[in-house]
């Protein structure tokens, strides 16, 4: 399974120019992805740079014959009714078992800059691994207190899982919304963290038994850099916050991951995981 990961903002590249086209095409040229997950991703919100449309609609039509999932972060309506919805998307070509999102921890932080955030999760049926648990993710910028809450709730979101896993509940195969789910610990949790390795929330995950694929695969080699690489409105140093996280079950069968370190259709760099 060849996963890619991206925070896209609102498919608005380094040049100005808005194109969900040109992220799915730039997505698909870098890897035979079975995965594609997307974290800021607009629907209205015509004041952000480059007025993005309906990016929901238009990275369904550049993708054909996948199924596309849309967790909405931030969903309201404008005072005239048009509505405007921004998050994270994933998209698949396998199977699809199960569809979650969870709205993630946003206590109080007074008079800081921030939004709502989420955890979209999707259950897919890869032919080798079996059930994987795609958890896809963008934590918040600007406020310590909210990043680490939220960083704390997506470990425990992962526990859950693997409970269940463990101990399912009843079974049922009565059509009824009590029927029988897929549970399963194989799990990868990815997006942008908006945090460095060195941050107090990065070691909450390796203790929740979610592990940092790239010093597995690269262990003599500091994270690449996905963040600030090109667009320096934010900072003068590059630095890595956009990462991908395995379950204890999938260490083992981590094969490859990369960082795109050449692409300026976006402020970030995508990365991506191979699984075998």
């Amino acid at each position: 399974m060849q996963l890619l990961t991206w925070n896209t903002q609102w498919c608005c590249g380094v040049d100005a120019v808005v194109s969900p086209q040109r992220i799915v095409d730039s997505a698909r040229a870098l890897a035979d992805i079975d995965v594609l997950c997307l974290q800021e991703i607009a629907e209205g919100f015509a004041d952000l740079p480059g007025h993005p449309g309906d990016q929901p609609a238009q990275i369904a039509q550049a993708l054909p014959q996948w199924r596309l999932f849309f967790g909405a972060a931030v969903d309201e309506f404008q005072p005239d009714g048009r509505r405007q919805r921004f998050g994270n998307l994933i998209a698949t070509r396998l199977p699809v078992l199960q569809v979650q999102h969870y709205p993630l921890p946003w206590p109080a932080d007074g008079g800081v800059r921030c939004m709502p955030r989420m955890c979209s999760v999707l259950t897919v049926r890869d032919p080798g691994l079996g059930a994987v648990r795609i958890m896809t993710t963008h934590l918040e910028f600007y406020s310590a207190p909210q990043r680490m809450a939220q960083a704390r709730a997506l470990c425990a979101l992962h526990a859950q899982a693997c409970a269940l896993a463990a101990r399912p509940p009843a079974e049922a195969a009565d059509g009824t919304p009590f029927q029988t789910r897929t549970h399963t610990p194989h799990a990868v949790l990815c997006g942008d963290f908006n945090l460095a390795p060195q941050d107090p929330e990065y070691p909450l995950f390796s203790a929740a038994g979610l592990h940092d694929a790239w010093p597995l695969l690269h262990p003599q080699q500091p994270h690449a850099p996905t963040f600030m690489v090109f667009d320096r409105s934010h900072g003068d140093t590059p630095l890595a916050c956009d990462f991908v996280f395995v379950s204890d079950s999938l260490v083992p069968r981590l094969l490859h991951i990369q960082v795109d370190g050449v692409t300026q259709a976006s402020d970030h760099q995508p990365v991506v995981l191979q699984i075998g």
